[in-house]
């Protein structure tokens, strides 16, 4: 889920997004029928052609859990139906690089691993760790997928990784019986957004939760206010190391996000508590408790839809979303996305390869909820409601204007590894929000080392 797209006027499109009601996920109607579109029941024809597999075994790893997980093995099961394979699943572990290191180093590497992070697939081309894409998978991509997507799994111009999921992860959501105790509207700019929250403690809830625990939260915070003050040529610079982390436009970006964390009070539980608190509580604890909640708004993708179906709350009545706010001229629109990758040579990684990319199998996913395909091709129909159609017709209308998600853009060591890099860095600016120079050196020391391994 860590999961940066930058859609002009995305502010507009969000708007429409936090009135309308999510409803729950549907079964994916999937049957045994290798001729047919598995998830929509309407018998239409197949989208891709797969080669009989009959009795060989795969196997796909991923950090995936729970639901997201059983969603997944859904789009499984129908390659094996199609194909004759069998198809295991492997949970894997972040940084999932470090993960996929030991299974080579044991002779036993998955067929496919799916990999969040776009430094993650360079590193895995650079170790020959993965193969190329063959011809049947390329095909789909040119058929199904916007070039920046394409471009996004290449490495040196050749192609390593199918997208198979993306996140738009610019969205605050909110309890919204909280709001409407303390007479709150949803805020448009950053400024708004602070007397929002000032108005919502004031009326005895405290405003927002923060998932500091897990390092990819603090980095979305940051990149969606970098991307909406700087701008997305900065972003591009900042993202590729062209400028140094010490630039005035992280201090800018910094000194924006410590109007937030410099206020103990507009946390739940205050830094101490936030560092304490993982993802899917941070979306909870938002959503349980009646009027009287640990916290009115949550930021985070559109993912924290699967976390709000853990509780009480119904998206769309109990639970609302509005945009990131904007803090430069527009509102940011930040996305990741999870790559298919081949580790092992052969004609069912590459089948499966060629089916993460169909439509088909992006149907079957999608229908279940909680999920966004970069898959154009893909009709919108195949979303379970308004809000997850809305979603992604505005990061497909984004074409090649994307901007992906930049600590998954950076080598893992210094974007996606656990007490390190960037995660412990701004998890320590969270506690202590007034050291911004400090924040600065330690993140360019970082990524200057990071950039040259």
């Amino acid at each position: 889920m860590r999961t940066t797209l930058r859609i002009s006027r995305a502010a507009a499109v969000f708007t429409a997004v936090g009135a309308l009601a999510l409803t729950g996920c549907s079964d994916d109607g999937g049957k045994d029928n290798p001729d047919k579109s598995s998830g929509s029941g309407k018998g239409s024809p197949s989208s891709v052609v797969l080669p009989k597999l009959d009795g060989e075994k795969l196997s796909v790893a991923a950090v995936w859990t729970g639901t997201e997980q059983a969603n997944f093995v859904k789009v499984l099961k129908e390659f094996e139906n199609r194909t004759g394979a069998k198809v295991t699943f492997v949970p894997a572990q972040d940084p999932i690089v470090n993960f996929l290191g030991t299974k080579i180093a044991g002779g036993q590497p998955p067929d496919v691993a799916m990999i969040p992070q776009v430094g993650a697939i360079q590193q895995a081309a650079q170790k020959k760790w993965a193969k190329p894409v063959g011809p049947e998978a390329k095909a789909q991509l040119a058929k199904n997928y916007s070039k920046v997507w394409q471009d996004l799994g290449a490495v040196d111009g050749a192609q390593y990784g199918v997208y198979f999921k993306a996140a738009n992860k610019s969205l605050i959501w909110y309890n919204a019986k909280a709001f409407e105790n303390a007479g709150a509207a949803e805020p448009k700019t950053w400024k708004d957004f602070l007397k929002t929250a000032e108005t919502v403690s004031a009326s005895g809830v405290t405003p927002v939760s923060v998932g500091g625990a897990d390092g990819w939260t603090l980095t979305d915070w940051f990149e969606n206010i970098y991307l909406s003050q700087a701008g997305p040529e900065k972003y591009d610079q900042l993202a590729q190391h062209k400028i140094k982390w010490t630039d005035p436009s992280v201090k800018d970006a910094l000194t924006t996000l410590a109007q937030l964390f410099g206020k103990p009070s507009l946390i739940a539980g205050g830094a101490d508590g936030a560092l304490q608190t993982e993802f899917p509580a941070s979306v909870t604890q938002t959503f349980t408790g009646g009027d009287q909640p640990k916290a009115a708004m949550v930021f985070e993708g559109d993912f924290v839809g699967v976390n709000i179906a853990q509780t009480k709350a119904k998206i769309g009545t109990d639970a609302k979303v509005f945009p990131f706010p904007a803090v430069g001229a527009e509102s940011p629109v930040v996305t990741g996305g999870d790559a298919a990758v081949a580790l092992k040579d052969g004609k069912g990684a590459q089948a499966l390869l060629t089916w993460l990319a169909s439509t088909d199998a992006a149907q079957i996913m999608a229908e279940q909820g909680g999920f966004i395909s970069p898959n154009k091709a893909l009709d919108a129909s195949a979303y379970p409601n308004e809000v997850q159609r809305t979603m992604a017709k505005a990061l497909i209308s984004a074409g090649d204007s994307v901007r992906f998600d930049m600590s998954d853009q950076a080598p893992q060591s210094f974007g996606g590894t656990p007490g390190k890099g960037e995660w412990k860095t701004l998890q320590d600016f969270l506690k202590n929000p007034k050291d911004i120079a400090g924040t600065q050196a330690k993140l360019e020391s970082d990524a200057a080392k990071a950039y040259k391994s």
